[in-house]
């Protein structure tokens, strides 16, 4: 039998890795698009926005994991329905639990595999990536300066930048401020340098000329200057998000959840996040052997296993939209909680019980033998 469990388990793994790195795939590009602004428009580095996309797999991997498995099973096992090797192991008298052994075991494996990318994974990655998009986003010079080019700001500033230096340092800098409604202020200046406060960038610039325009009076002023600043306030400053409830470990959810000075909204959610995390990765193994039941418990079909198929994703399909459903309502309603649990035991109490009782082939045709008798 160990033979027959390697032979079915490889044919899955391979299967559950295709179906995973295409969707997975898919889902890159889609996520990357939302990237593609900061490379082409700010500067963002390659290897920056490949590691930022790289950071949201893990989330994605854990939703895709059930899905990509199912599949993946439902193919092997369909596959050898139709090349009859699946009749020929129920004609030997192999039962239906047996056959789905192998299924069972790669949904083991998975689950326990996402037990460690939800609670360890996903929190890593997540932290890491509010780190690098607050990075991004506040990295001035590198972001939103652009050599050779005019970059115009919210607040009515548009920046020249001649060259970048490789000590940090800017060349030839035209400054254009227009904050103000009734005033105009052109800065020129040789040299600057970018440095950072709390309120904000200021550069500091060397060796240039100010000048200002009233447009309410037409008053012309110039001055030259050695060292001058000038104070961009929050234009590209952006808050530090708020560590989410993604980046906090089952254990800090439930302590959180307990926490008397956060928000009975937010413990809710923490809550909610917290039996979620428990509840997700038996999904693994509930839609492994939900996309094997079906095919071993029903009689065999020349015309094949369509109906068998079908209702067998509308069963997976439900499960799945139950368990999203039950996770954004467990966030309003504590006790929804319940129905979470319930969503996950009752599928696998009666997938079990299915295999289980179902008959092998072999104590079919001894027990019609008798009834003939």
């Amino acid at each position: 039998m160990k033979k027959l469990d390697i032979y079915i388990a490889k044919q899955i793994g391979v299967g559950f890795l295709l179906v995973a790195l295409s969707l997975m795939s898919m889902l890159w590009l889609t996520q990357s698009l939302k990237f593609v602004e900061m490379v082409t428009d700010k500067g963002l580095p390659v290897y920056l926005f490949v590691e930022m996309t790289s950071l949201l797999m893990p989330r994605v991997f854990s939703i895709l994991s059930p899905i990509a498995l199912f599949v993946a099973v439902m193919f092997v096992y369909n596959r050898l329905i139709a090349d009859s090797e699946l009749v020929v192991m129920k004609a030997v008298g192999i039962s239906s639990i047996v056959i789905a052994r192998a299924a069972i075991m790669v949904g083991v494996v998975l689950a326990i595999f996402n037990i460690f990318v939800l609670n360890y994974g996903i929190p890593m990655a997540e932290s890491k990536f509010r780190d690098l998009e607050y990075e991004v986003k506040n990295s001035f010079t590198k972001m939103m300066l652009r050599e050779g080019a005019f970059t115009s700001f919210k607040n009515n500033m548009t920046i020249f930048i001649d060259k970048f230096e490789d000590d940090g340092s800017v060349k030839g800098i035209l400054v254009s401020d227009a904050k103000k409604p009734n005033e105009k202020v052109v800065t020129v200046a040789e040299k600057g340098m970018v440095e950072y406060t709390d309120i904000g960038p200021k550069i500091l610039l060397k060796n240039g000329t100010r000048q200002m325009m009233n447009k309410k009076s037409g008053q012309f002023s110039s001055m030259r200057f050695d060292d001058y600043v000038v104070d961009f306030g929050d234009v590209s400053v952006s808050k530090k998000k708020k560590e989410s409830v993604r980046e906090k470990s089952i254990k800090e959810l439930f302590v959180e959840a307990k926490n008397p000075k956060v928000s009975l909204k937010d413990r809710r959610a923490y809550k909610a996040e917290a039996h979620r995390r428990i509840i997700a990765p038996f999904f693994n193994l509930i839609f492994a052997m939900l996309a094997c039941v079906g095919l071993l418990i029903a009689n065999f079909n020349r015309r094949g296993q369509g109906k068998v198929i079908t209702i067998s994703i509308l069963s997976m399909i439900v499960i799945q939209a139950f368990d999203m459903s039950f996770a954004n309502m467990a966030r309003r309603n504590e006790w929804v909680v319940c129905l979470m649990y319930l969503n996950c035991i009752v599928p696998l109490l009666v997938i079990s019980w299915l295999l289980i009782k179902t008959p092998s082939f072999k104590k079919k045709r001894t027990m019609e033998d008798l009834k003939n008798a």
